[in-house]
């Protein structure tokens, strides 16, 4: 569906936070079908970019991965 959100798990590198944050924006405009949203929605916009953000930022830092060294 989101075909130009890029990967953002690269083996043990971090994923830099505005690369989180654009895939969640990206996400948000898809769903929606706004590029940008009219001021009366606005909020709720980048509420949703906000909670993605943070759902995709936990779910990249519980992964496990095998044969990763541990810092």
């Amino acid at each position: 569906m989101c075909r130009s959100i890029k990967r953002l798990r690269d083996g043990a590198t971090p994923a830099p936070d505005e690369d989180i944050e654009a895939a969640a924006r990206q996400f948000v405009r898809k769903i929606s079908g706004f590029t940008k949203p009219a001021a009366h929605n606005e909020e709720v916009f980048d509420s949703a970019v906000a909670d993605i953000a943070a759902a995709s930022q936990r779910l990249l830092d519980g992964l496990e991965i095998r044969g990763a060294k541990s810092a």
